[in-house]
């Protein structure tokens, strides 16, 4: 069964949606910040609970990184601008 040009055209945009909900802030491990400034920074940028963002930071410390959110890039961008000025490593990928 042949798909009609209208189903084909929503089939692709969908996917497009959903592909443009597929980035990340991955957070970086450094040696300045404090775990305490990490987390709540986390809490109040990202909206993390406390244990959330308490486990975001022990594995940025011991695995050297770690997604702490997902979402579009332009709802993102702005909490990726955050954690920066707050002076935390982290970049949308």
């Amino acid at each position: 069964m042949k798909m009609s040009t209208i189903e084909k055209v929503q089939e692709e945009v969908l996917v497009e949606e959903h592909v443009g909900l597929n980035k990340e802030i991955v957070l970086y491990n450094d040696d300045v910040n404090t775990f305490d400034h990490v987390i709540d920074t986390l809490i109040h940028v990202c909206k993390h609970t406390a244990e959330q963002a308490e486990q975001c930071a022990i594995l940025v410390h011991y695995k050297g990184k770690c997604t702490v959110k997902t979402g579009s890039y332009d709802a993102l961008k702005p909490q990726c601008t955050q954690l920066l000025e707050a002076g935390l490593s982290a970049e949308i990928v």
